[in-house]
């Protein structure tokens, strides 16, 4: 029997909402249902600035990575038809892609994010910032690569080009578009009547909220997403029909899907180091309180959203937004603290504090073996990590260590040994395991070194044979400053010698520094001179960048 919903908690969800019921800003929408019954449908904000119309409980919204898990399922559904096996090699639907790996990667491997292939809006946006990707553009990106991020099976990296070529898969295998055999076999099926796949932000559909992003001056602009987004975020839903599929997943009878595609689709992820990752098939699974939720958020440029479920109390909550300066995960366990209120059998997790490993703080450390660099921030008071140059994010902590959880960053666990961190002094080595991997880094030096020494070194030409991308170190003013050239666009960012060989790069593009933080360069020398560089970021590991020869 479900617990009955606090109703001073309903009550309370206008009260969270009031900042953002606003006619001069987008907003965002939010659905509740227990047991299959609405119990909140309120949209605010603007879905359309330029038209004045406002968001409402019907306005249509991309659920971007949310789309995710649908995908997932048509997969399924073409192996319950006998079309396919989850565990086939990718090469046997797609053969324009090379073999990178001694094995794989699969489907499933796509499908839980340890396939290891880059993605194709990942290497678009390294070279070509934010320029619209031309059609068709995405696959022959991925089927040029020399290199996987790392082999199948052994880490966990969330990846959008993964998904993209399921949904290239997908076409291939039924003869059917996308969005064809999404509304066949799922949509239609559920009574989805506002859910298809919109697989572009420039194509305009009827009761569509428009996507914004904060501009100077408390302006704002479009917010467009430059490349493909079929596979993995081109979803448009509503909140009833959101609702109406929470009702349906972790309900025990399926419309859609056989019990074994959705047991696959929620059963956990086992990495080749025995790590378990509570991701399955385009849906995460893990306890929250000491209850169990299932769930997917999505980001794209311009919008967000959450989908949860709380089988054990029949709660489903989707939050979309389409500008809101709102964390829509946030706000969904924010929700599930006010409507089950004591219900709920453990008290919230409390992040580590600061002030419990002061001489941390500021700090950043260098993996020689692999050229992973980890930092340590402030956040709010809590002790943050950053991983790979990207934002820091409040450490868990528990018994053995602190550690950052998959569902924190997308990617695989981080745990980190803090045995030997004393209050006072910042040790000169750590241990950290990604995804059960263990390893051992270095503190950076407090100083950097000297740009005058350093620029004569680096500056020059280099070429990625990967991004199909000529690049530029120059100096400008005290500065050193790379520019990555495509033949689409290019993008410029700016260089931080972290160490003699060891540097970050962030974008001068405001929304793509925003978005993903800073990426690592390693220095590659041969006899003391510059031979190359390794670009690693969030999602992409080791691009590699030759040094040209210049002759007089």
């Amino acid at each position: 029997m479900s617990e009955p919903i606090s109703t001073s908690g309903l009550a309370a969800i206008d009260a969270l909402l009031q900042p953002f019921n606003r006619s001069d800003a987008p907003g965002l929408v939010i659905g509740i249902a227990q047991n299959g019954r609405s119990l909140y449908r309120r949209g605010v904000g603007m879905a359309s600035l330029e038209q004045g119309v406002a968001n409402t409980p019907r306005t249509r919204m991309r659920i971007a990575s949310t789309s995710k898990h649908f995908t997932a399922l048509a997969v399924l559904l073409l192996a319950e038809d006998g079309c396919l096996h989850i565990d086939d090699a990718v090469q046997k639907h797609l053969p324009e892609l090379p073999q990178l790996g001694a094995d794989g990667p699969t489907l499933r491997q796509l499908m839980n994010h340890t396939g290891g292939w880059r993605g194709h809006d990942e290497l678009w946006c390294i070279v070509n910032g934010l320029a619209l990707q031309p059609r068709g553009l995405g696959l022959p990106a991925m089927a040029s690569q020399n290199e996987l991020n790392f082999e199948p099976g052994t880490r966990m990296v969330y990846s959008n080009g993964a998904y993209f070529m399921l949904a290239k898969i997908i076409e291939r295998v039924s003869g059917q578009g996308f969005d064809a055999f999404m509304k066949a076999r799922i949509f239609e099926p559920m009574g989805m009547a506002d859910t298809e796949s919109v697989a572009s932000d420039l194509d305009v559909r009827a009761g569509l909220a428009g996507l914004y992003v904060p501009a100077s001056g408390g302006q704002w602009q479009r917010g467009i997403y430059p490349c493909e987004l079929e596979g993995g975020g081109s979803l448009v839903s509503t909140l009833d029909d959101m609702l109406r599929w929470l009702a349906h997943l972790r309900c025990s009878h399926k419309t859609v899907g056989s019990a074994s595609s959705w047991a696959q689709m929620l059963a956990p992820t086992t990495l080749s180091s025995g790590a378990v990752v509570p991701y399955g098939l385009g849906l995460f699974r893990h306890t929250y309180r000491g209850v169990e939720v299932i769930h997917h958020a999505g980001g794209v440029i311009g919008g967000t959203s959450q989908m949860l479920t709380v089988p054990a109390h029949s709660l489903d909550i989707m939050v979309m937004a389409n500008g809101a300066a709102v964390s829509p995960p946030a706000l969904a366990y924010q929700l599930i603290d006010l409507l089950l209120a004591d219900a709920l059998p453990e008290p919230p997790e409390e992040r580590t504090p600061a002030n419990a490993f002061p001489a941390l703080v500021g700090q950043r450390y260098h993996a020689p073996a692999t050229g992973s660099v980890i930092g340590f921030a402030d956040v709010s008071g809590k002790l943050g990590l950053s991983w790979q140059g990207f934002t820091a994010l409040p450490l868990r902590q528990r018994k053995d260590g602190l550690w950052l959880a998959a569902q924190d960053l997308a990617i695989n666990a981080l745990e980190l040994d803090v045995s030997g961190v004393g209050a006072t002094h910042a040790p000169d080595t750590l241990a950290l395991r990604e995804g059960g991997h263990l390893q051992r880094f270095e503190r950076l030096p407090a100083t950097a070194p000297d740009i005058a020494w350093l620029a004569p070194q680096l500056c020059g030409d280099y070429r990625s044979a990967d991004l199909d991308a000529s690049a530029q170190i120059e100096r400008t003013d005290d500065a050193l400053q790379m520019t990555v050239q495509g033949r689409h666009g290019r993008q410029i960012g700016r260089l931080q010698a972290l160490s003699h060989d060891v540097m970050t790069f962030t974008s001068s593009d405001p929304m793509l520094a925003a978005l993903g933080g800073s990426s690592v360069l390693n220095i590659e020398r041969s006899a003391g001179r510059v031979v190359g560089l390794r670009l690693d970021s969030l999602r992409t590991r080791h691009i590699h960048f030759s040094r040209q020869e210049t002759h007089a």
